[in-house]
């Protein structure tokens, strides 16, 4: 239904959360960029308002029994109509509020983080930027509009990604991850406009809607379901553009907390839910769907296993379980993918930011580093990264372990019961990553000496202490989120799919998997215990005892060597040289060879300009001549 009305209270709850980022972007930069803690100021107060708004939205319809749209009229063209508005259901409502929650944690934990950087202002803007688009993408009623704040979430992605301009690393990881999300942006556009040449629009209900099958055959739906799964396997870094994500962590690590972990990578994920129903009619789209998403998160997964940069392997923990999102969501289970998408947001945001306290205070992403130094020692971000990695794993009775049980339910409803022994298998290896790392950091190689929290910390410092606490608390919050969201499971059930009666499909109860679930992630758990945690461990994992597995995984499954081939051989010199030999002897060619016509004819001219009087004569005489030839015979 639409709501009409400018003094509706959902319409102006709708327009506060999304323009007050906006609003703050723009007067940041304009204005305050001179006051960093005014811009600061600026920022939190707009995203503040944002989640109070987004809050509102939610318990306000809380029992939604239709989706409500507030549409404007943006571009208007004869008898063409562009709208531009909002679309509120329950998955956009529970996306928003995990967008504001997070993006709040965040911003206040930078003020401790990125506290004296030079650029702590431009930060602000930036982060009010993405706000901005990323709670637009989670409202926008059509295609069209979730496209434009698509790519102004990418833009964001590359201006946070490469924040640090003046660090050549983080600059090209800016430009790798923006061109490798627009080669899938590219075919998702191309998905668009097959959507729009058969369907007339690009409202998002409509292509949901029941009639599409008439109005479009089952290949056209299938090729427009897989081109419009190349923005996702883009932004939310599938295979096989997914080594863009771990280079991404060259940015702030509460850009990674935000962008890279909770919210704009899970866009993708985000939207492989928005367009559900129509994904559903293509049963070889979602069988395609599952197996991407099945080898994403088991190459990612490996690549974890070998990692000693902290951020990077919640990068690659990141990308492993949004393949596992996928994998839910392809499978039928429509709540399951959106749970642990909600989920994940929360206890990966903590893995990150709980990262950045250490890395913070150590200066160094090695965990082995960061371990031998006493990063045990600082206990809030120690205590919470325990719980965040536990809920990674699946352990209940934390959020994570209620959200993968239900994946792990619909692939056992799948026909063919390799899906569900791949899931499990991610399930141990992620077991296995996650508590290698906490292994590695609370058990050091060497015995801490004394004072070493004070020394990394200065704890007697009250401007260092100020900005631990600027950071602790949003790490409070987040692992009080992890502890009791798995309690809510039959609520969102119930919100998310129950009231709408979303063609989705329901896995089977199957008694026996949460104790198979949980002994497999006991066992990838008590594997890393062995390898790292115990007092005679070798503190070197199995994969490392096999050199040529080890690098194989290191350098992550060389990928990124086989995209260096193609651009070295096909793009530099085979299309490049093409364009050089086009360019060197079809368009500068016939450029000189006029130019040569043009001077070899002004040569042939001049020299009848010659000032002789004998030429011009006998070319009189020669005129004459051929006049009277002429008029005589």
């Amino acid at each position: 239904m639409t709501s009409p009305g400018i003094n509706n209270p959902t319409m102006i709850a709708a327009l506060l959360t999304t323009l007050l980022p906006l609003a703050a972007f723009i007067i940041i930069m304009v204005f305050t960029r001179r006051w960093p803690r005014l811009s600061a100021g600026l920022s939190i107060t707009a995203i503040g308002v944002s989640l109070l708004c987004a809050l509102f939205l939610l318990i306000k319809h809380w029992g939604l029994t239709a989706p409500i749209t507030i549409t404007f009229r943006w571009v208007v063209s004869g008898n063409l109509q562009i709208p531009f508005g909002y679309l509120l259901d329950p998955t956009s409502l529970l996306m928003l509020v995990v967008v504001t929650v997070i993006s709040f944690l965040v911003q206040m934990y930078s003020i401790g983080y990125m506290a004296g950087d030079p650029g702590f202002s431009r930060y602000y803007a930036f982060m009010s930027l993405f706000a901005w688009a990323m709670m637009s993408l989670t409202l926008a009623p059509t295609m069209l509009q979730l496209y434009i704040f698509w790519e102004l979430v990418g833009l964001s992605s590359y201006l946070l990604i490469g924040f640090w301009y003046d660090k050549f690393s983080a600059t090209e990881a800016g430009k790798k991850a923006f061109v490798m999300t627009r080669l899938g942006d590219v075919a998702f556009f191309i998905g668009l406009l097959v959507v729009l040449m058969h369907l007339g629009n690009l409202n998002i209900m409509d292509i949901n809607g029941p009639h599409v099958q008439t109005q479009m055959s089952a290949g056209l739906i299938t090729l427009s379901a897989l081109l419009i799964f190349g923005g996702i396997v883009g932004k939310s870094a599938q295979f096989p553009l997914l080594t863009w994500l771990p280079d991404a962590m060259e940015g702030p690590t509460p850009v990674s907390a935000l962008l890279h972990s909770a919210t704009m990578v899970a866009a993708g994920v985000y939207l492989f839910a928005r367009l559900f129903p129509y994904f559903s009619l293509s049963p070889t789209a979602m069988l395609i769907f599952l197996v991407i998403g099945t080898i994403s998160m088991l190459m990612a997964s490996t690549m974890a296993m070998v990692s000693r940069d902290i951020k990077q392997v919640w990068a690659y923990s990141t990308i492993s379980q949004l393949g596992f999102m996928i994998m839910g969501l392809a499978a039928g289970s429509y709540f399951a993918g959106v749970y642990h998408l909600t989920t994940h947001a929360g206890f990966k945001a903590l893995l990150f930011l709980c990262s950045g306290v250490l890395i913070h205070a150590y200066e160094s992403n090695d965990i082995f580093e960061i371990s031998d130094r006493g990063g045990r020692s600082l206990k809030t971000p120690t205590i919470c990264i325990i719980i965040a990695a536990a809920a990674l794993a699946g352990l209940p009775p934390l959020s994570g372990f209620f959200s993968k049980e239900l994946i792990l339910a619909a692939l056992a409803d799948q026909n063919n019961p390799i899906w569900l022994v791949a899931g499990l298998l991610g399930a141990f290896l992620t077991a296995y990553y996650a508590f290698r790392l906490i292994f590695i950091l609370i058990f050091p190689r060497t015995p801490l000496q004394q004072g070493s929290t004070a020394a990394a910390y200065g704890h007697g410092d009250d401007h260092n202490g100020s900005h631990y606490m600027a950071m602790a608390w949003p790490l409070i919050i987040l692992a009080a989120v992890t502890l009791v969201l798995g309690l809510y499971q039959q609520p969102l059930d119930q919100f998310i799919t129950g009231p709408l009666a979303i063609d989705a499909h329901a896995a089977a109860h199957h008694a026996w998997l949460p104790f198979v679930a949980l002994a497999v992630a006991a066992a990838g758990v008590g594997l890393a215990w062995l390898e790292f945690g115990r007092r005679d461990a070798g503190r070197v994992g199995f994969v490392e005892k096999i050199p040529a597995l080890h690098t194989f995984f290191a350098r992550r499954w060389y990928i990124d060597d086989f995209y260096r081939l193609c651009l070295d051989y096909i793009v530099y010199k085979g299309l490049a040289n093409l364009c050089k030999q086009n360019d060197d002897h079809v368009i500068d060619g016939s450029i000189d060879g006029l130019s040569k016509a043009t001077l070899f004819s002004g040569r042939v001219l001049s020299s009848l300009h010659l000032g002789m009087v004998q030429y011009r004569l006998l070319v009189i005489f020669i005129v004459l001549v051929l006049l009277a030839i002429y008029f005589i015979f």
